[in-house]
């Protein structure tokens, strides 16, 4: 009997989010410390199998009401049934040939849900990796991010951009364009210029969050994209500002200058915080940071930070700041599983 298992990590946005659904660019990187994890295994009918995150009994109305609010009514399985769909169409568009074998399929993530890790997004990577290998299917690793989109936006209605697939289906940090000169239309799908970076190049870095502060990427996705195409100048000029801001980061960062590494992730959170209405408790994370001596930024869209943090006083002070808010504080192991 075949057994598949895929993982696809945790997904930290370093410079320019979210200007990567906006014709920005970006530079994002992977983290092993969490991630999602698909097991696809052959069996006499296809089945997709409930994980222990989506819970159907509950010791009272209050915990399915907290369940709800956190997860949503249908948890990762809507996203693996999607994933499955998409995968599907594609191939047999494409003249795919696709053996009649079936199988079940489950996932399993230890990503913290709605903090801004894009624990969504590799949900779904992680499915299509383990549906290439079942089926042997070629598709080129620039495409598979836009294939995962198109799970989201076209199946689910999902506003989203490219950046957190782009990372996770490279798995190295990676320095994304998106402006419409650069985009390119690979197997009916755009796709951005990617160029992956030495993870050894990107200065000490720390990453935190809190699973009190929850929050869906909808509920900030969702207003911007209205603006942007209702033609809100803020929102116009931010993300041309972003852009422009991830185009001197990748030079800084190539050039070792860390001090100015570290400048550039609390202006790219200064001009979110122009653009956007921000949790405040969101804000408080940030401004902890900055008070122990870190920069500070979001990771995406939740209650995730990230910054620079280059000595163990800082980081000291910095996991004391942030731990009066709730939040764990880490060193994060960049790239892929040994």
């Amino acid at each position: 009997m075949q057994l598949i298992q895929k993982r696809a990590n945790a997904r930290v946005g370093l410079f320019g989010n979210p200007s990567d659904g906006y014709g920005g660019k970006t530079i994002a990187t992977t983290i092993r410390e969490y991630y999602a994890e698909v097991t696809l295994y052959e069996w006499e009918r296809i089945e997709v199998v409930f994980s222990r995150q989506d819970q159907r009994s509950f010791d009272s109305i209050d915990d399915l009401v907290a369940d709800v609010r956190m997860h949503g009514y249908y948890g990762g399985v809507r996203l693996v049934k999607a994933t499955i769909k998409k995968f599907v169409e594609y191939c047999r568009r494409w003249g795919f040939s696709l053996h009649d074998r079936t199988f079940a399929v489950r996932y399993d993530s230890t990503i913290p849900r709605q903090v801004g890790l894009a624990g969504s997004s590799a949900i779904i990577i992680a499915t299509l990796r383990c549906l290439i290998e079942f089926y042997e299917v070629r598709i080129p690793r620039e495409v598979l991010p836009s294939l995962a989109l198109s799970v989201e936006v076209e199946e689910l209605g999902i506003s989203a951009g490219l950046q957190d697939r782009v990372a996770q289906a490279y798995d190295v940090p990676v320095f994304m364009d998106f402006a419409p000169e650069r985009m390119e239309t690979i197997m009916d799908l755009k796709c951005g210029t990617y160029r992956p970076i030495a993870a050894p190049l990107l200065p000490p870095l720390y990453v935190a969050f809190s699973d009190m502060e929850g929050e869906p990427t909808e509920v900030v996705h969702d207003s911007l994209r209205a603006r942007f195409e209702g033609g809100d100048d803020s929102v116009i000029e931010g993300m041309r500002r972003l852009a422009n801001l991830t185009d001197r980061a990748i030079g800084a960062i190539e050039a070792g200058e860390t001090r100015l590494v570290s400048a550039l992730m609390n202006e790219n959170f200064d001009i979110r915080r122009s653009m956007c209405r921000l949790a405040p408790g969101h804000v408080r994370m940030v401004e902890a940071a900055r008070d122990a001596g870190a920069s500070a930024k979001f990771a995406g869209s939740g209650g995730a930070i990230v910054g620079v943090c280059d000595d163990e006083a800082t980081f000291d002070k910095l996991k004391a700041n942030l731990g009066q808010l709730g939040c764990r504080v880490f060193r994060p192991t960049l790239g892929p599983a040994e």
